[in-house]
């Protein structure tokens, strides 16, 4: 039922922040179909650890905040492709593999990796990751494998808690 209420404010949140209406029939109406979206999860059984990963916790954070550095990294890294094409762009297809146990630890690693700009995860299977990056920078970004390390410490963090 956690969960469930968890998700129920999460949707009221983003709803309050993006909607910019505060009239009492509006903000009610906010609030009916937030609830009525969390009902109907609750009904269908799809609130898990997974969907609301609540056992992560305030750990999250500090890693949030690093792969913003990173992604803002990665931005000035395709606009470098944008404007010296000959010079920066070298597409490449890899493997990389991942040493989080968890599935969710598997999904935050490879959605990570597609967050950041000029990397995307191509496939998934098992504990291997088919990579695509635009430049060998990015590329052997994610081959130093400091996200994988950041993730896996998070996720671990989370099972001793």
């Amino acid at each position: 039922m956690i969960r469930t209420v968890s998700l129920f404010a999460t949707l009221l949140a983003a709803w309050l922040l993006w909607s910019g209406h505060y009239t009492p029939l509006v903000t009610g109406f906010g609030v009916l179909s937030c609830l009525f979206a969390a009902w109907i999860a609750h009904r269908m059984r799809v609130i898990d650890s997974e969907a609301q990963p609540l056992h992560l916790g305030f750990r999250i954070i500090p890693y949030w905040c690093w792969l913003l550095v990173e992604i803002y990294k990665a931005n000035i890294d395709v606009a470098k492709c944008v404007l010296f094409p000959k010079a920066y762009l070298r597409p490449s297809l890899f493997a990389a593999t991942a040493s989080q146990k968890s599935d969710l630890g598997k999904v935050i690693y490879a959605n990570s990796i597609t967050l950041t700009p000029g990397t995307v995860t191509v496939d998934l299977d098992g504990d291997q990751l088919l990579i695509h990056a635009l430049t060998t920078g990015g590329a052997e970004g994610v081959l130093a494998g400091d996200m994988d390390r950041r993730i896996t410490a998070m996720m671990e963090g989370s099972a001793r808690s």
